[in-house]
């Protein structure tokens, strides 16, 4: 049976192959594979990952998002992946266009996503382009500003 850490090899190289210029870049650490990939094309290599018989990464684990200050981006996205049938894990990264902060839901390939968009949309501030409920979900509703980004006041809002 084939290592799970083979299995997210041969997705990376199956990417490349089938996506080129979208994969932007790669990283292993502690034999887990990253790939940065082009937010445009996000929710098309989610859903290839997802259908693909050789891959079925079918479970979207978690959406961590994270602000930064002083640098050519502004956010940074990173969705882990697993496949129960591989043993599996791969995790893809996106960096909104333009330093921004919308990236494209992928609700529509991982129902898991519609959660997980909205605490980091509520936390951080990234915006899920297209997805169905993009609301508050952690914080009350009449809460000003995401309390995760690092511009945020340390003392809070008003403080």
């Amino acid at each position: 049976m084939e290592h799970g850490a083979e299995t997210a090899r041969r997705a990376v190289d199956g990417l490349r192959a089938a996506f080129g210029d979208a994969i932007l870049g790669q990283a292993t650490f502690r034999g887990e594979e990253t790939l940065f990939i082009d937010p445009a094309r996000l929710v098309e290599v989610g859903r290839w990952l997802k259908e693909s018989p050789d891959f079925a990464f079918v479970y979207l684990v978690d959406i961590m998002a994270t602000h930064w200050l002083e640098r050519e981006y502004q956010h940074e996205v990173a969705y882990l992946l697993y496949s129960f049938k591989h043993n599996s894990i791969l995790r893809l990264k996106v960096r909104p266009a333009g330093g921004g902060d919308r990236v494209p839901t992928v609700t529509g390939v991982w129902r898991t996503a519609d959660w997980h968009e909205r605490e980091e949309w509520d936390k951080v501030g990234v915006v899920f382009t297209g997805h169905p409920n993009l609301k508050r979900i952690l914080m009350p509703e009449d809460w000003e500003g995401h309390p995760l980004r690092k511009d945020y006041p340390m003392e809070g809002i008003g403080a």
